[in-house]
């Protein structure tokens, strides 16, 4: 099989970071970011376009800070919104397929079951809304991408839940976790590998069904009990413990709401590029494991 370029926007995030990391057979990924590459300018875009030669292109930048985007509206609207309609404009002009990632926080969590990709978005706060309008921006400027709606991702790397509660234990002996907030756990490298994939299938001119996909761990949980499985497997390997109080959402206030059912339902990647990611409990011990021998910290 021919080797495929996939420019990866952005360097800095756990996604990123993981794109570095998995082997990519038959892809050679490249990740660019400040300064070579900038949403907020449109010329850095074309530029490295330019100087890639990309098949593909996989938007993995954006404004991630949920609570943050609550008092920095005009900040997380420029990074999820203008920049990717900058990059589907970019990729557009020069005919490169597009991958654009966004996030469970498009629903209310209201739904009694995993949420397909048909189902009615409605944002509960800033950051979901201006996702939202990223995607909608991206599917409207270019006909040749991808909207992947993604969730609760996790991995050795940068910021995510599961380095918080162990850097968290070593100063508190108990925690208190939400536990009405349902999830699909992703791991990072996972979701990564499965991208390359999508991205390879895109670069054929033979594809057309371009849209929204929703890619997810498999499995499901509560952030309480994840939590907990966390601990489980850190106490196995002599890493910081700590106890769980499970807590409801209501009682457990933050800047901005998350939905309670975060679960996305992903037959549809399954039945097109023929994705299932790994299950989240699985992933996970690995995950501890190496956070615990590198010892981590704040």
């Amino acid at each position: 099989m021919d080797t495929r370029r996939i420019l990866v926007i952005g360097r800095s995030g756990q996604l990123a970071h993981a794109f570095a990391a998995i082997e990519t057979p038959n892809a050679k990924v490249i990740c660019l970011g400040r300064p070579d590459v900038d949403l907020t300018e449109p010329n850095t875009l074309e530029a490295a376009i330019d100087r890639v030669e990309p098949h593909v292109l996989i938007n993995a930048a954006a404004y991630t800070s949920v609570d943050g985007a609550e008092s920095e509206p005009e900040a997380a609207a420029l990074l999820n919104v203008e920049g990717p309609r900058q990059l589907a404009l970019a990729c557009e002009r020069h005919g490169r397929p597009l991958i654009h990632i966004s996030t469970d926080c498009v629903f209310d969590g209201r739904l009694d079951r995993p949420y397909r990709e048909t189902d009615a978005c409605n944002p509960l706060g800033v950051y979901g809304r201006t996702k939202l309008d990223g995607e909608n921006a991206v599917l409207e400027t270019h006909k040749q991408s991808l909207v992947v709606r993604v969730s609760w991702i996790f991995s050795r790397f940068a910021g995510n839940f599961v380095k918080k509660m162990l850097t968290l234990a070593h100063e508190n002996c108990e925690l208190r976790v939400v536990n009405d907030q349902l999830g699909c756990p992703t791991h990072a490298e996972d979701l990564a590998n499965g991208l390359v994939t999508m991205g390879r299938a895109i670069a054929a001119p033979s594809f057309t069904d371009w849209g929204i996909y929703h890619l997810a761990g498999s499995g499901e949980t509560n952030r309480a009990s994840q939590a907990r499985a966390v601990f489980e497997d850190s106490a196995r390997l002599g890493g910081p413990v700590a106890s769980i109080a499970g807590v409801a959402t209501v009682d457990y206030p933050t800047p901005a709401q998350r939905p309670l059912n975060a679960r996305l339902n992903s037959e549809k990647a399954a039945a097109t590029f023929g994705i299932v990611l790994p299950h989240w409990r699985e992933r996970l011990r690995s995950c501890v494991e190496e956070l615990v021998r590198d010892g981590t910290r704040p």
